[in-house]
């Protein structure tokens, strides 16, 4: 994809031009939800730097994609590492992706997500602390770090944080971290601008990660067998991988303009109508994949929450972000994406980005203008 002509849409103006000629740097840009950032923002003529691990799966949406960014790979805990790559690249905004983000392994290795989601955070925000020119920062967490109540409204950024899994409860605890370093270091005029961004369960073409819906669909249909689901019934705020990335390049937007209230926790989530179950989303997977088939896991679970909302009233006042793409649209997309991958060998971002951005001109979003 690196030597195709840009995305059409990207003809547009799209988040004021914000982004053209700066110094991005992104945690975590070889993951999934990074890869599509990571691409997003090179499309946007920004000059993009990544420092992760290496791709957890093989194929995976980062080596896919293929772009050139300034890439770099070691884990965040390595501080010194981290401080020096911050010295050479100068970043003027910073997009914090990195981390363990599996409910399941956080069970299997505690330390593992303690470490890298908190102290990997505290160690990328002291390199920020300690690096001239950086003007914002957004720090992305989860929707899993409020205290879960199964209530059957949205949860909003001013709800008790909490989380009895590893994964939730270092997630809040990160959050706590981000306020801390924002009232006691980052509190001067010319101090960077930190936000925290907490989006719903992102699907997308590209994931291969364990322990993902739509990636356990993908090897179920590949490997011609019925897939396991541990709850089928449990309801999640579900939304295109596109949708979040677009409400952190707008907070980034706001935070590079010096709009100091802006610094603060978002969510970024769908709308009500689109927090579904479990079979719902897989229901509309079996529309374009009727070879799909589907049974409750047998076994003893890890403990999940069943029933979760996100408010986003606060992002669509203030920021003027909002969802493009329905449940449907966003499940038709995915699918479209791995069906063009298995079937033919071809990659969609990059036309699915061109969709997703015309259809937000089409939706009046502020964002993108012509």
């Amino acid at each position: 994809m690196a030597n195709e002509p840009p995305v059409e849409g990207l003809e547009m103006t799209l988040f004021k031009d914000t982004y053209r000629g700066r110094r991005v740097l992104i945690t975590g840009h070889t993951g999934f939800k990074g890869s599509w950032l990571a691409f997003w923002l090179q499309e946007l003529g920004a000059s993009v730097t990544g420092v992760a691990l290496h791709p957890a799966t093989s194929p995976n949406h980062w080596d896919l994609l293929d772009i050139g960014i300034a890439d770099h790979r070691f884990d965040i805990r390595e501080s010194t590492s981290l401080v020096r790559l911050f010295a050479d690249s100068r970043p003027e905004i910073v997009f914090h992706l990195a981390a363990q983000s599996l409910v399941r392994r956080s069970y299997q290795n505690p330390l593992e997500t303690w470490s890298t989601n908190v102290m990997g955070t505290a160690n990328l925000l002291e390199a920020c602390r300690q690096t001239d020119g950086i003007r914002a920062v957004v720090i992305v967490t989860t929707d899993k770090v409020y205290e879960n109540k199964e209530w059957k409204w949205g949860y909003r950024e001013i709800d008790p944080l909490g989380g009895h899994d590893p994964y939730s409860a270092s997630k809040a605890a990160t959050e706590l971290l981000v306020s801390s370093f924002r009232n006691a270091f980052f509190h001067a005029a010319n101090a960077p601008l930190l936000a925290s961004a907490r989006a719903g369960n992102v699907i997308g073409g590209g994931d291969w990660a364990e322990d993902r819906l739509i990636a356990d669909v993908v090897r179920a249909i590949t490997n011609h067998s019925p897939l396991g689901v541990r709850s089928p019934l449990a309801t999640r705020p579900w939304q295109h991988v596109l949708e979040c990335l677009s409400g952190y390049l707008l907070l980034g937007q706001f935070l590079l303009d010096g709009r100091r209230e802006y610094a603060d926790a978002w969510n970024f989530g769908p709308g009500p109508d689109d927090n579904r179950t479990v079979n719902e989303v897989l229901n509309i997977f079996k529309t374009h994949w009727p070879k799909l088939t589907w049974h409750a896991a047998a076994g003893p679970q890890s403990r999940e929450t069943n029933l979760l909302y996100l408010d986003s009233a606060k992002a669509r006042a203030s920021l003027g972000w909002r969802p493009v793409w329905t449940l449907q649209e966003a499940v038709t997309t995915t699918a479209r994406w791995y069906q063009a991958y298995l079937e033919q060998g071809y990659i969609e971002s990059r036309a699915q980005l061109t969709q997703y951005i015309e259809a937000a001109c089409k939706a009046g979003l502020h964002w993108c203008s012509k």
